[in-house]
């Protein structure tokens, strides 16, 4: 079929777009918002990075809750502004691709099924879990690579709402396999705000801004109790100091760090380095621009509207690795993969090591490859290799899997149309979805 459309309908992003192309059309937060300047919801354009608009205190509602559809009226509601607004495609004459999480609720599917064939009318629908579609993406860019030729690996999906590793296998993801932690970037984000709050300004309604703290300044520990030991000095000797001030909506509303080049001190730490020879390397970063940065800090006092960071920017991706040191009860990464990889046939093993595919936004934190590895290693038997890969853009891998789907000849076997929905219902139609 022609005219596909592509919908990677994730909890934190919506990606969509026509399939057979590169990259989406559109990504856009998959919520509605309202700023303290409106008194409705607004429909996002854009994402929140890039908005013009003042989102100080802004309020926020999701469809979806652990990686789930709770509320199909609002699911409907922004599916009908992509569709008509910004992709402009007509349903009745196209056909759907929707990515969906694992092990969904036969009610949940009914509800999805009914949004595509009944409110919307979509002439058909495929239905594609993650996993599968990160493993076809990953084996068309690397053809001559170990996921094309042993055709398996390991999907390591770190995404907004949960992290989950999932086997997959010729294509197929071995649901018996799949080991999900209810830990993703909404989990880190709510961490940090209670953090920050509890230590220097409630910043709990700031979800938006403190988003964005947590993309730019929180960074993976490979030695948290030796950062831990840095994060206690004072003065120029902390290299995890930074500040990030606040928006105060007037001369700018957006939130931005204060001194970027300090933000990035915590780079000269390398794994297993002593204090004297991290100490040594600041001295020598801090030497580029000190005089023109302290002069241009000076010309504006924002003392009022900042913050600073020290510890909270390796501690909020820390529970990703070690959930159960802040009191929750969930395995850390590393042990839900070998967990995901035990529970496969002892002959793919080895190869389910060698071929660890990283997706997910959470997976963007600086170090986060060399944390795993150095968290994997111990667990995994010494004769086996491990072998990590980090996609091209971990956050439109899915999408571009489902791109690729869409333009295959495979598409046109797999689709469930409108009049066979009508005619079996929604359970009948989805078992063609359980390959």
């Amino acid at each position: 079929m022609s005219n596909v459309v592509v919908l990677d309908n994730g909890g934190g992003f919506i990606k969509a777009g026509q399939g057979g192309e590169r990259n989406p059309a559109v990504v856009i937060p998959n919520c509605l918002y309202r700023p303290l300047t409106s008194k409705k919801f607004l429909h996002p354009t854009t994402t929140f990075s890039s908005s013009p608009d003042d989102l100080t205190s802004a309020a926020i509602r999701r469809p979806i809750d652990r990686g789930y559809l709770i509320n199909p009226d609002l699911q409907r509601d922004i599916w009908s502004h992509l569709f008509t607004s910004l992709l402009h495609v007509t349903p009745s004459s196209s056909s759907l691709l929707l990515t969906e999480p694992l092990f969904s609720l036969p009610s949940i599917q009914r509800s999805t099924d009914e949004l595509v064939f009944e409110d919307f009318g979509f002439s058909s629908l495929v239905v594609a879990d993650s996993p599968s579609l990160v493993h076809l993406y990953e084996t068309s860019c690397r053809p001559c690579g170990l996921v094309s030729e042993a055709q398996c690996s390991l999907v390591v999906d770190c995404g907004f709402s949960f992290t989950q590793a999932a086997p997959v296998f010729q294509n197929i993801t071995l649901n018996y396999g799949v080991k999900r932690i209810d830990l993703g970037g909404k989990a880190l984000t709510n961490y940090l705000k209670e953090l920050v709050s509890y230590r220097a300004i409630n910043v709990m309604d700031e979800t938006l801004l403190m988003d964005d703290v947590k993309e730019k300044l929180c960074f993976v520990s490979l030695d948290v109790e030796r950062d831990l030991q840095f994060a206690r000095k004072h003065g120029k000797d902390n290299l995890f100091r930074c500040t990030y001030v606040l928006p105060d909506g007037v001369t700018h509303t957006k939130g931005y760090v204060k001194d970027p080049e300090a933000a990035k001190r915590h780079l000269a730490l390398t794994d297993g380095a002593s204090s004297s020879e991290a100490i040594e390397t600041k001295n020598e970063t801090d030497q580029l621009g000190v005089m023109d940065k302290t002069a241009e800090r000076k010309r504006v006092d924002l003392t009022k509207n900042e913050f600073d960071l020290t510890n909270e920017r390796f501690l909020v991706p820390e529970m990703i690795f070690q959930p159960a040191d802040l009191g929750m009860n969930e395995a850390g990464l590393a042990e839900c993969i070998v967990r995901a990889v035990n529970a496969c046939h002892p002959y793919l093993h080895p190869v389910l090591y060698q071929s660890i595919i990283l997706t997910g936004g959470s997976t963007l934190f600086p170090r986060f490859v060399k944390r795993l590895e150095k968290d994997l290693r111990p667990l995994v038997p010494d004769d086996y290799q491990v072998n990590i890969t980090t996609q091209e853009d971990p956050i439109l891998g899915v999408w571009r899997g489902g791109s690729l789907l869409a333009s295959s000849p495979d598409y046109e076997l797999m689709r469930v149309t409108k009049a066979e929905y009508e005619e079996l219902g929604s359970a009948r139609c989805r078992r063609r979805f359980f390959r």
